[in-house]
């Protein structure tokens, strides 16, 4: 007898989080707040990394992140 299988769906789609101190701050803040309205989060990656520069220095990190969750049947 064969084993079953399930399929499963799951979006993905980036958010962006923000930290005066650093990037993996920034990117956690984005997770843990995207974790508070979509539900079953299953992966995060991080896409893209930058800085606010007010007056020559560093005030802000910006952590771009992909995440997935799973559709619900």
């Amino acid at each position: 007898m064969a084993a079953s299988t399930q399929s499963s769906v799951y979006k993905v789609t980036e958010i962006v989080g923000t930290s005066p101190t650093s990037w993996e701050e920034a990117a956690k803040n984005a997770v843990e707040t995207a974790a508070n309205s979509l539900r079953d989060l299953r992966i995060a990656e991080v896409c893209k990394l930058d800085m606010k520069i007010d007056n020559g220095k560093v005030v802000e990190y910006r952590t771009r992140v992909s995440v997935s969750f799973k559709y619900e049947t």
